[in-house]
């Protein structure tokens, strides 16, 4: 067991402008970039950074201003993932729950928890994920109870893939209660009974700590319970968290794109028979960076219009038709910043020669780390999604995976 969060929050600032928080990100990211092959070689985790994050004000940029946040856009909060994650994709996935549990709550807390619980955000806390179980038929099945005691409500159960949870102040996890509904508990990080194992062994994203979460007759404050959505319930929570997936990928794409290009220019070697002094004149590797740049262009736009389409969205009047048409967006997005991702990753490598192998210089992390965070939901889903939409008027299923 790690005490890695047993510390207080720190005070956080709040931040009001895009260009504030485009600013910040790009501080924090400048703070993780140098020092992100020595954690990622030795398993480091950037502490320092994501405090840097939380006190910025970047965990509050999503809470509305009518609970104190800065209310920003969904398209600077995929901005802010993209750069972070262009530095450091562990350090963007950190996160990355903590802004599904935000659309979480605007979707379905009621107004008493989301003002408790978005105060505690703007303060400076951050929301851990107690993940999926370990060992079931697939992630949505659920086998943690939350039942009634005379003591009061109690939580015991297993959870893995728990992103977040070692470095949150408030863990948030599935469970059924006892009248057989599926619930969303919040949970101090210090509860007794809570233990989080860190015993996550990924390939890529190292440090994110993604692993088990213990529940053992963890007591529950039944003001901080909320019953998840019946699954036919329009909701933003799916898209908005898969956006946020696809602005690591993104990260990590443009990452391993821009450090291709700086080791081409620094420490290849030209193959022999292109007649070139240095292997940035080699036309054939020119032309195939340029092929990946257009790739990745691409892959930002539709990131971005993903994006603007969450933005344009009227919550109010959300229904099947625009959650729909959110969900959609994303997953087009989504695929390309799967694919670009990987494809930057592994080119980087052919690009800079055997030598970009050697493992003083940590080039391999962009793949291991484009292949681990990709792996999250599966893209052949989402071509389906697409094309059942477009072609026979099919709406995809409702959930944090689509």
């Amino acid at each position: 067991m790690s005490h890695i969060a047993s510390i207080l929050p720190e005070p956080a600032q709040v931040i009001f402008s895009d260009e504030q928080a485009i600013r910040a990100a790009h501080t924090v990211a400048g703070l993780a970039l140098s020092e992100a092959v020595i954690r990622d070689r030795e398993r480091l985790y950037p502490l320092e950074a994501l405090s840097l994050f939380s006190r910025s004000g970047l965990g509050s940029i999503s809470v509305p201003r009518a609970f104190g946040g800065g209310g920003l856009s969904y398209r600077t909060v995929a901005e802010v993932f993209r750069i972070i994650s262009a530095a450091d994709p562990s350090l963007g996935q950190i996160p990355q729950n903590h802004f599904g549990i935000i659309q979480f709550l605007l979707d379905e807390g009621s107004p008493q928890q989301q003002q408790t619980l978005f105060t505690a955000v703007v303060e400076g806390q951050r929301l851990g994920n107690g993940g999926p179980e370990k060992n079931t038929r697939h992630s949505r099945e659920v086998l943690a109870r939350l039942h009634s005691t005379e003591q009061g409500l109690r939580l015991s159960g297993e959870k893995f893939y728990s992103t977040g949870a070692l470095f949150a102040h408030i863990v948030v996890t599935s469970a059924i209660d006892d009248r057989g509904q599926a619930v969303m508990t919040f949970v101090p990080r210090l509860a007794p009974g809570l233990d989080i194992i860190d015993d996550w062994s990924g390939i890529g994203q190292r440090t994110t700590a993604s692993g088990t979460v213990r529940l053992q007759e963890v007591a529950v404050d039944a003001g901080l319970v909320i019953p998840l959505p019946a699954v036919d319930k329009p909701s933003l929570r799916g898209p908005v968290s898969q956006l946020i997936q696809a602005a690591i990928d993104a990260g990590i794409a443009r990452g391993a794109f821009d450090e291709a290009c700086e080791f081409v220019r620094q420490h290849s070697r030209p193959w022999i028979d292109a007649g070139v002094e240095r292997n940035a004149d080699d036309p054939h590797l020119q032309a195939d960076i340029g092929r990946v740049y257009v790739e990745l262009s691409a892959a930002d736009a539709l990131l971005r219009r993903a994006a603007r389409t969450l933005d344009g969205i009227d919550v109010a009047s959300l229904n099947a038709e625009s959650a729909a048409r959110a969900s959609i967006a994303v997953a087009e997005a989504k695929v390309l910043t799967t694919q670009v991702a990987l494809k930057a990753s592994e080119k980087l490598l052919e690009w800079g020669g055997s030598r970009a192998t050697l493992s003083e210089h940590g080039l391999d992390r962009h793949w291991r780390n484009a292949r681990t965070h990709t792996l999250h939901d599966p893209v052949r889903w989402k071509y389906h999604a697409i094309g059942n939409y477009y072609l026979n008027g099919i709406f995809p299923a409702r959930h944090a995976w689509i």
